[in-house]
């Protein structure tokens, strides 16, 4: 499945795409349901996950993104 959006993490707004499974993957993040992510600040890539780390998230807002996709769709 699929999902695209956006949320405000303090004063940013960052975009979203998560591609997810139905149940846990081993290529998922931390073994669970998320296979692809990133995240965006405007044209800046904040994180990326493609069945690995591409490009791990560094920033508050990125992390704080993450925990909020992690906990809704992993």
């Amino acid at each position: 499945m699929h999902s695209e959006g956006a949320m405000k993490i303090g004063s940013c707004i960052i975009h979203y795409s998560v591609k997810y499974y139905d149940g846990s993957s081993v290529y998922g993040i931390d073994e669970g349901r998320i296979s692809k992510l990133t995240l965006k600040q405007g044209s800046k890539f904040l994180a990326n996950y493609d069945r690995g780390w591409d490009m791990k998230p560094e920033t508050y807002e990125a992390k704080a993104a993450l925990a909020i996709l992690m906990k809704e769709y992993n």
